[in-house]
């Protein structure tokens, strides 16, 4: 999660908990059956886990406790929302059917056009799926699709990330790199991190061409934004055991005349149960009026924010490994809290912004030189096409080298 947003949450948490509601917030398991253990820094087995990025806070202990107090805010009103929210199911992949491909894409579905199809009516096919999972998408403000990733992608991944992490967190403990180098700033850090990932390594960049390119990721967002969408994210999401639930939040406002900023993909790296902490995502509020309710926390009692709450539908990120949910980022959403004991969540993800758009009013999860690199989506999938065909991937190759 990037630090303007975690500032929003925190002027939205100070509003919200007011005498009666005074919020807004940031976003919030290897090998699935690997510990919980193996997976924790090494610096802080088996004690909770500080995440590093709470260096860039320690300047000035009156500015630690104020976020300390900030954060007690935070975590009480997530509470609250807890209470709230009560009409709630699992986000599900809708029924696409599209000739040439399967129910949700991805891995298993048929490849399209048998002797006589070929290439173009694969590439036909694809962004027929791309365009009918797009108009849910616009509607919903959130879609799940499966077989995004492969099982055994899905578990190299997580182990990879986590492997990662863990040199991450050891180099920013030694002091040779500092925290904003490998993790982006979030809110709730306890047990809790947002780890940037590196492009050049051949695993990821299959993971890429695995969601971008056999999926239906890459031509639902493509069918949103065209191919000059620009990648904004590039990051891993990771919510240990003990991690607290944020507050419901939207990544990016709601503005009266203009389409939507954002689409972030999250992918899921293993299953994740309900008490790993889903996301919880409240469909068809990435619009005007759902933003003004939310934005009113009235002067007492139950106020507009808490009633839109409790009276929408919520869906809930229950996923099967490498399946995603992509999602508007005016959606309302929130992480909740991993109550398992023993079960790290990973979400694998990346964003793409409209390319009409400059700033979008948060700074990204992403490694400065891939970030200032501005790749678009459509470099990026002809990149990933020829990596597949054993071309191998120059655009990833070039922007690989030139990060730390």
């Amino acid at each position: 999660m990037a630090p303007t947003r975690g500032l929003l949450i925190l002027a939205a948490a100070a509003a919200a908990v007011r005498p009666a509601s005074c919020f807004l917030a940031p976003r919030q398991s290897g090998r699935a059956n690997i510990s919980h253990q193996q997976h924790l820094p090494i610096a802080s087995r088996p004690s909770p886990i500080t995440h590093p990025s709470s260096a860039l806070h320690a300047g000035a202990d009156a500015s630690n406790l104020l976020y300390q107090e900030q954060e007690k805010l935070i975590v009480a009103r997530g509470k609250l929302e807890e209470r709230l929210v009560t009409k709630t199911t699992p986000l599900e992949a809708p029924a696409v059917k599209v000739r040439g491909t399967g129910k949700a894409g991805g891995f298993g579905k048929s490849s399209g056009g048998g002797k006589g199809g070929g290439k173009s009516a694969s590439k036909a096919a694809a962004k027929a799926e791309g365009k009918a999972h797009a108009k849910i998408l616009k509607q919903e403000g959130v879609l799940r699709i499966d077989n995004v990733l492969s099982g055994e992608t899905a578990d190299d991944v997580r182990e990879h990330l986590y492997d990662l992490r863990h040199r991450s967190e050891a180099e920013v403990e030694a002091g040779t790199i500092q925290p904003i180098q490998r993790f982006a700033d979030v809110l709730l850090k306890h047990n809790r991190c947002d780890l940037t990932i590196p492009l050049g390594d051949e695993l990821i960049t299959t993971a890429l061409q695995e969601a971008l390119c056999k999926s239906p990721v890459g031509a639902t967002i493509s069918s949103i934004f065209s191919d000059d969408a620009v990648l904004h994210e590039f990051s891993c999401l990771m919510s240990d055991p003990g991690s607290q639930r944020q507050v419901i939040h939207p990544d990016t406002p709601f503005i009266e005349g203009k389409g939507p900023v954002l689409y972030t993909c999250f992918v899921a790296l293993q299953d994740i149960t309900l008490e790993m902490g889903p996301t919880v995502w409240l469909p068809r509020t990435h619009n005007g009026e759902a933003h003004e309710r939310f934005q009113d926390t009235g002067a007492g009692g139950s106020s507009p924010k808490d009633e839109l709450i409790r009276s929408s539908p919520a869906v809930l990120g229950t996923l099967a490994k490498g399946s995603c949910a992509i999602f508007d980022s005016r959606t309302l959403h929130c992480g909740s809290a991993n109550r398992s004991g023993d079960a790290s969540r990973a979400l694998f993800y990346f964003s793409f912004k409209n390319p009409e758009v400059g700033y979008p009013g948060n700074p990204a999860s992403i490694r400065r030189e891939l970030g200032d690199a501005k790749v678009t989506l459509g470099a990026l999938v002809e990149d990933l096409e020829g990596f597949a065909k054993g071309k191998g991937s120059p655009l990833i190759d070039r922007l690989g080298s030139r990060m730390r």
